[in-house]
């Protein structure tokens, strides 16, 4: 499984929450009508999009850049490539009509197959490869002024399709040298199966994506005619990829969508819907479902606990018979022993019993304390034990530091915080009917100590809102060849939850991600040394904290990217309201609050976001960030 398992020294218990920092929107932000207007709309078939193809069209960055400083290029409503020059803060960015795409005759078969947006891809400086959207690659050299020159057209055919004499509209994601004499590209495209295919058995329920290495040999040599693309291997998934590369290190392709990619020869795994009456309750820990007679009662946890700024408070049910003198406890800078001598057992209870049990962090021993609450007329009472914390405004994740970690013991279960300390009593009521429960053969499950809640967005925490930030994202690594790599065969496909990918133009070194760890964003880097078994290490840098928690407010987010220490969270905007850009930065692990930017992008006139990329100059310790609308070029400039 692809494993992004975070660093806990590089985790901030301590995170309160951004502070804002005022960047001056005068001085930042520069507009630019566009001379060469771009549009988001485009010409579909006469079948309805799959959500998977709208959902791509949203995110889809129009705006592509080069490797050369300040430069980029899009797509206008003409069907002509567009370069755009940004230059430093005393000029104005120049716009350059390179080449004009040839516009294909509107035939029958079109209308089988979705046009796709135009995309493109820098091979190096000068060339770029350009699909037009309807099967056809380009594949230009730019030079630093005039026209653009025609190296090569190609076309995409599947011969397998429900089309087979029609172009396969598909997206150009990426082009990289393998080799000195060998170049690929990756490109993706919706698969349209023959009437055999089970996919098309449902055609609104169950679709599929194509995933092809397109061969070219270097160096580029210009060509007359249209050729039929060189198609290394092909793969085959459930959605369109949100990101697609190639590691050097490991000679293998490295593809990243919300499923995993299986080879064309792989059988379909049709999708089942299960009827109600088909659906089994999941089995909790110690619960056998097969048993015969009435269901067994959960069994409550074995204390709950919650904090202020300096104290937590621990609470252990114990039965009322048990007087002070059969209470021992001992503390100490790092850990709590806790002995009880009880002179009755309860059925179902265990008496706890902790001897130097290490913290989760560090005690003040002469300024802790207990109390025994023996409330007689209970069959329970409360042995609340309070801490004094040593790092007073740290918050605790746990009471115990072996609590919620794989190699536990079997009281070291992870008990969640309980949000209000009324509700430490709560625990005498559950077990009082717990032990009812095993008595009179009742069903008590769902009893628990408290909600178990955090304390961080108290009265603000959203599970449905806060559950959706972020995409389910698999990793799939293919082979050069188009077959799985030998030591990806202990890889299960495994999901995780992806909150932000790099900056276009702005991360050249290895890739990272920043994926959703709880409520924070934790940022993984790719790492060219293999782990000790050999599979790729996605080495945990840095933290954004409760940028999931964040994230989570912005309803009408189009692009979240990410530099080193910097998260940019874009909005659409419309033709009605402009979008803004929300920038949060890192924080040390030691540090309460770290610092949040806003600045608007769009206003109104300007049209919808359409695309982004990134570049820094030598004369700016920050990112110029160029933002492509409908009717207008916005340059944010040396944000930091």
């Amino acid at each position: 499984m692809t494993d992004f398992t975070p660093t806990h020294s590089l985790l901030n218990p301590k995170f309160e929450g951004y502070k804002l920092l005022l960047l001056d929107q005068d001085n930042v932000v520069r507009r630019y009508d566009l001379p060469y207007k771009t549009t988001q709309a485009s010409s579909y078939g006469k079948s309805p999009l799959t959500f998977e193809e709208v959902q791509s069209r949203i995110t889809h960055n129009h705006f592509v850049p080069s490797a050369i400083k300040g430069r980029g290029i899009y797509v206008d409503t003409n069907h002509q490539v567009i370069v755009v020059d940004v230059g430093d803060t005393t000029t104005d960015p120049s716009f350059t009509a390179v080449y004009e795409l040839p516009t294909s005759l509107a035939t029958p078969q079109i209308d089988l197959v979705h046009s796709e947006y135009p995309s493109a891809a820098f091979f190096d400086e000068s060339v770029v490869f350009v699909g037009d959207g309807r099967g056809s690659l380009y594949v230009l050299d730019i030079p630093i002024t005039g026209s653009a020159t025609l190296l090569a057209n190609f076309e995409l055919v599947d011969k397998d399709s429900a089309a087979p004499g029609c172009s396969i509209p598909f997206r150009v994601h990426n082009v990289i040298r393998t080799s000195d004499t060998t170049a690929v590209a990756l490109l993706s495209s919706r698969h349209y199966g023959s009437a055999s295919d089970p996919s098309t058995k449902h055609p609104m329920k169950y679709h599929e994506f194509d995933v092809w290495a397109a061969r070219f040999t270097l160096p580029f040599e210009m060509q007359l005619e249209s050729l039929t693309l060189d198609i290394v291997w092909r793969r085959r998934g459930e959605d369109v990829p949100m990101l697609m590369t190639y590691h050097q290190a490991r000679s293998a392709y490295l593809l990243l969508g919300s499923s995993p990619y299986r080879k064309i020869s792989d059988p379909y795994a049709a999708h089942y819907d299960a009827s109600p009456n088909e659906i089994a309750p999941i089995p909790r820990p110690e619960e056998s479902l097969d048993a015969e007679g009435p269901p067994q009662p959960t069994k409550p946890n074995p204390y709950s606990w919650t904090q202020t700024s300096d104290v937590v408070t621990v609470a252990f049910p114990l039965p009322s018979t048990t007087t002070a003198s059969h209470i021992r406890i001992t503390f100490s800078q790092k850990t709590l022993t806790v002995h009880v001598t009880s002179l009755s057992a309860v059925e179902g209870f265990t008496i706890p019993r902790y001897s130097a049990k290490q913290l989760w962090d560090g005690i003040r021993p002469s300024t802790s304390f207990w109390t025994w609450d023996r409330e007689g007329e209970h069959q329970f009472g409360i042995l609340a034990i309070h801490l004094d914390k040593q790092n007073e405004g740290t918050k605790w994740s746990h009471v115990f530091a072996a609590s919620g970690t794989s190699n536990v013991e079997a009281d070291d279960v992870d008990v969640p915080e309980t949000l209000d300390p009324s509700e430490l009593y709560d625990i005498r009521e559950a077990l009082e009917k717990y032990t009812a429960a095993l008595r009179e053969g009742e069903d008590a499950s769902g009893l628990g100590l408290g909600r178990g809640l955090p304390t961080l967005a108290q009265g603000e925490m959203d599970e449905e809102v806060d559950s959706s930030v972020g995409r389910l994202a698999f990793v799939t690594w293919v082979g050069e060849d188009g077959s799985s790599p030998a030591w990806s065969a202990s890889l299960r496909d495994s999901a995780f939850s992806l909150l932000s990918t790099p900056l276009p133009g702005a991360e050249m070194g290895p890739l990272s991600l920043v994926v959703k760890n709880g409520l924070d964003g934790t940022r993984h880097m790719l790492s060219d040394d293999p782990t000790d078994d050999g599979l790729p290490e996605w080495k945990h840098e840095n933290t954004f904290s409760a940028l999931a928690f964040v994230l989570a407010s912005k309803r009408d987010t189009r692009f979240t990217y990410h530099a080193s220490d910097m998260i940019f969270a874009f909005e659409n905007g419309t033709q009605d309201r402009g979008g803004n850009v929300y920038i949060y930065r890192g924080s040390s692990p030691q540090e309460l609050w770290a610092k949040q930017s806003v600045l608007t992008v769009g206003q109104g006139d300007g049209g919808s976001l359409l695309g982004i990329c990134a570049f820094t100059s030598g004369s700016e310790t920050g990112h110029t960030i160029i933002c492509l609308c409908e009717n207008e070029l916005v340059i944010l400039r040396d944000v930091r």
